[in-house]
């Protein structure tokens, strides 16, 4: 009876740490200066970015051709999926799993004509 017990508060236990939030694989920063830092990321497939923002001003991390001025500041490879983070507030992060490989090129709405924008390569697993 007590090791039932045991196994089930073993997977108790590892559903909890299962819940945990997961380090991304790279984070960028979103400054005051306009800025994404660093402003190309290289990951692989099936790994998460999450940008933190550090600025005063609300920004968004967007990569949707529906949203953009100049079509130059978003890219996305064939077959992925356009992501908007909406209004991102000060001290607030966005995460984005990517699942497709190839070049992102994404902007911030409100900062576009500042040229704020960013990269992430995605490489495909090995």
């Amino acid at each position: 009876m007590l090791t039932g017990s045991f196994l089930f508060f073993n997977s108790f236990a590892y559903g909890i740490d299962g819940d945990k939030k997961i380090k991304p694989a790279a984070e960028i920063t979103i400054t005051n200066t306009l800025k994404f830092l660093p402003p190309v990321v290289t990951i692989t497939v099936g790994q998460t970015v999450r940008w933190n923002n550090t600025s005063l001003l609300v920004h968004t991390v967007t990569a949707d051709s529906a949203l953009v001025a100049n079509l130059d500041n978003v890219a996305l490879p064939k077959g992925a999926a356009p992501f908007n983070s909406g209004n991102i507030q000060s001290k607030g992060t966005f995460e984005h799993t990517f699942t497709v490989p190839g070049m992102y090129r994404y902007f911030c709405i409100p900062h576009e004509a500042a040229k704020m924008n960013g990269e992430i390569i995605v490489k495909p697993n090995p």
